[in-house]
């Protein structure tokens, strides 16, 4: 047990390590897309994007939870040596997918064609008469990325997060390289169509090259038609509908936020909005490089038993939090002139809404340091419940508040919904720690089939 121990402690810490570099990286592309983007596409128009890549999200993740679902169970079964129900959990949850995708994308096509988008999003047609077209062309090739992410779960599985964080920013990376290019043609017309092309197609190419490249490296999780199993798809999907419930339901506290800001004031003010939540989501960027690699590795420690290593390992995160505090309190104090150097001085960011932003980033790091280890357990069904009250009040909430305060009401909703859950998950986390989980509080077993 202790060795074994050791080996998870190890490969965690080379991973954490690795993650550093990539996301670093990340960090440094993220910080260079949003003035390329600016400049490419200027202010209103970049609104615009921010809303539609925000729509995008809702599609890349429309997965019932497969993803997640096979991100634990793959773990479970390679945690057990098992490599053949391994197999089958990837075989089916990527003929699962490419099931899910086609109508989905079909319906959302059909949706985008038929709909007034131009009074739902509250753009102007006159500036922008290929929306339209950008919606259909965008929705196509995040189809294509929704199935062939499924490589990243299964890095995640193999304890190698460092691995699918490098895939991400190679995306990212390219996808910068492309935006840049295009900024520096004055001829080019239609440039929001380029620049969600540019954005869209990067990671879809990366994904392309990477999906082959792992089947080789692991021959014995390849999928084939042959390995498909009902039976595996039903205890992936009961396992994942929770994840994916979670899912939608955070997509609803994160991804909406630009809508609501489109539709109750104007595109150009999501600019700002968006400025100020890369900026403060560098922090949240540090913390998930420690953080994400514990999901997994929770998941093989709870399998074997080890629970004095989850102990242990949290009380390092509790280091880090501290940390992360002072890093979004300094973040805030500094944020106007890192603004203008960043983005220049066309782009206003009032200092209510940066104080807003760098509260609502604590209380999501806080929530997540937490819920890491409450999704290696399996422990989601009081997740689930606070996750979806809080994506069920947050629009209202956000509409009401949006309509007073402006963009910073949005943000002060974010943070309202959000404090009562990550509350309970860290109560949650001790109660199952100290063996005192009962009922809601106790996590689900995962089943390895062995």
């Amino acid at each position: 047990m202790e060795e074994r121990s050791d080996r998870r402690t190890t490969l965690l810490r080379k991973n954490i390590l690795a993650s550093f570099l990539v996301k670093g990286w990340a960090g440094l592309v993220q910080l260079l897309l949003v003035p390329a983007t600016l400049l490419c596409l200027g202010e209103y128009k970049n609104g615009i994007w921010m809303t539609i890549a925000s729509f995008l999200v809702w599609v890349e993740s429309f997965d019932i939870g497969l993803g997640n679902g096979l991100r634990n169970k793959l773990a479970a079964h390679l945690a057990c040596g098992d490599w053949a129900k391994a197999r089958e959990c990837v075989s089916s949850t990527f003929l699962m997918l490419v099931m899910v995708i086609i109508p989905v994308a079909l319906l959302l096509i059909a949706v985008v064609r038929y709909g007034d988008l131009y009074a739902w999003m509250n753009v102007s047609q006159a500036l922008v008469p290929d929306l339209r077209e950008v919606m259909v062309m965008t929705t196509l090739l995040v189809s294509g990325i929704f199935i062939l992410k499924l490589v990243g779960n299964i890095y995640q599985a193999l304890q190698l997060p460092a691995v699918n964080n490098a895939l991400v920013v190679a995306g990212q990376t390219l996808a910068l390289v492309l935006v840049f290019a295009l900024s520096q043609m004055d001829s080019l017309t239609d440039r929001l169509w380029w620049v969600a092309l540019a954005y869209t197609s990067a990671s879809l190419v990366v994904y392309a090259v990477a999906f082959p490249i792992t089947f080789h490296r692991y021959p014995a999780l390849r999928p084939s038609w042959k390995e498909f199993r009902w039976t595996t798809v039903k205890e992936l999907f009961q396992i994942g509908l929770k994840f994916f419930v979670i899912q939608v339901a955070g997509i609803i506290l994160f991804a909406s936020s630009n809508f609501l800001i489109s539709r109750l004031l104007t595109p150009a003010q999501v600019t700002p909005y968006q400025v100020a939540y890369r900026y403060f989501s560098l922090a949240m960027m540090l913390f998930s490089i420690v953080a994400v690699p514990y999901w997994s590795a929770t998941t093989d420690a709870y399998a074997r038993g080890d629970v004095e290593w989850i102990r242990r390992s949290m009380h390092k995160m509790h280091l880090v939090l501290i940390g992360v505090a002072v890093l979004l309190g300094t973040m805030a104090l500094v944020a106007n002139p890192v603004y203008r150097l960043w983005v220049g001085a066309e782009v206003e960011v009032p200092m209510q809404l940066s104080l807003s932003m760098a509260v609502y980033m604590m209380i999501v790091v806080f929530s997540l340091s937490y819920s890491y280890f409450l999704n290696g357990l399996n422990a989601l069904n009081l997740q689930l419940l606070f996750t979806v009250g809080a994506a069920l009040v947050y629009i209202p909430l956000a509409w009401h508040l949006g309509k007073v305060y402006g963009t910073q009401g949005v943000v002060m909703a974010l943070c309202l919904v959000n404090l009562p859950g990550a509350v309970v998950n860290m109560i949650q986390y001790r109660r199952i720690i100290n063996g005192r989980a009962s009922g809601l509080w106790k996590p689900s077993p995962i089943k390895s089939n062995v």
